[in-house]
């Protein structure tokens, strides 16, 4: 098969998603052609049947906003016939499903191709709500020939907020295999930890909805009864008030500041406890990329993460903002080593036997699939 793919470049979600989907669908032998306005996340090496399409947006004195929707519409609809594509899948509703539809109308006498969108939160609890994208978003979804959702949370609030006219399918998020050396694993972790500190991990995109300053209440807690580290890993809006936070606790000597990396995993493997406290999840991908490096998580009980937590076996929960439970769960787990070993050892497995690459990439395959019959 012969598949776009469209998302944001940016770190964040979906586009990891996105990125890992159409590696992976590559090296089952398909042909992947990625549509961005820059060179998307994790997508940083020359994988075979992998092709980039930068979209480029005219800088006119007419346009006050560049028409980037038009121009990722007009790049789609041009490679979908040169390249004869089978399907555009989308993801992240704005505006790549509108871009595809477009594309799909403007090509429609030379080329049939379907359009697949998949949402993945924020496009449906965020952006979509807002009165200037609902009626567009509803849109979309109900033009798109087919529409998954990261989770069953997900696609229940889809169809609570649009009641679309096609079906939703839930297909989740996926991991696989990271080899890591541990030569380079301790070594970071003699660096980071050097008295060998316990070190708890949290990994976003920053943004108030991740409640990162929460992470610095709970790590202050635990600090009173146990020294450790915190190590945050990404960027974004809150990363000034979290810097700001740390100095204002006096924590700034046993924070670290990561800021974005393009490989996670070895950071992540060396984190005794990871911390997501989110206001709202969709799913939860940060959680489930540190479950299957073997990372007890302590996290809000909200949206998406009910479905990928289970209380004992990968971790705890707490109601969202509690950071007085969370900082007691994060304790519990390293004053008990056995129980931690244990936690590590289930949610590595939970991990890999619910939402290993290998059960999910077929899903997607059968639904493409079943657009072709």
């Amino acid at each position: 098969m012969k598949i776009g793919i469209a998302c944001y470049p940016t770190y964040g979600g979906s586009g990891v998603v996105a990125t890992e989907l159409g590696k992976n669908l590559a090296r089952r032998g398909h042909e992947v052609h990625f549509f961005s306005y820059a060179l998307p996340y994790r997508l940083n090496e020359f994988l075979e049947n992998i092709f980039f399409h930068e979209v480029e947006v005219p800088q006119y004195p007419l346009f006050k906003y560049p028409p980037y929707a038009l121009s990722l519409a007009t790049k789609m609809a041009e490679i979908a016939v040169h390249e004869k594509l089978d399907f555009i899948h989308v993801h992240y509703a704005i505006p790549h499903a509108i871009s595809a539809y477009l594309s799909r109308e403007m090509i429609a006498d030379q080329h049939t191709v379907r359009i697949i969108t998949t949402l993945h939160g924020t496009d449906i609890t965020l952006v979509g709500v807002d009165p200037s994208f609902m009626r567009i978003t509803r849109f979309g979804i109900n033009r798109s020939d087919a529409v998954t959702a990261v989770s069953q949370f997900l696609k229940e609030e889809t169809e609570r907020t649009f009641e679309p006219k096609v079906p939703i399918h839930v297909i989740h998020n996926f991991i696989e295999e990271h080899p890591l050396q541990e030569q380079v694993c301790g070594h970071l972790k003699e660096r980071l930890a050097p008295h060998g500190e316990p070190i708890l991990v949290h990994l976003s995109n920053f943004r108030p909805v991740k409640r990162v300053l929460d992470v610095l209440e709970i790590a202050a807690r635990v600090r009173r009864k146990l020294a450790v580290k915190l190590l945050f890993i990404g960027d974004g809006p809150d990363r000034s008030l979290a810097e700001q936070k740390a100095r204002e606790l006096k924590m700034e000597q046993n924070v670290i500041f990561l800021g974005k990396q393009e490989n996670i995993y070895p950071f992540l493997t060396i984190g005794d406890v990871f911390i997501m406290p989110s206001a709202l999840e969709s799913f939860g991908l940060a959680a489930l990329e540190a479950m299957s490096c073997g990372v007890p998580c302590v996290t809000s009980r909200v949206g998406g993460l009910k479905e990928i937590m289970r209380d004992g076996i990968t971790g705890f929960t707490a109601e969202v903002g509690d950071v007085e439970t969370m900082s007691e769960h994060v304790l519990h787990i390293l004053q008990n080593p056995d129980l931690k070993q244990r936690l590590s050892r289930s949610a590595r497995e939970y991990a890999f036997d619910n939402f290993h690459v290998d059960r999910i990439i077929p899903q997607y395959l059968a639904l493409y699939e079943s657009l072709q019959s």
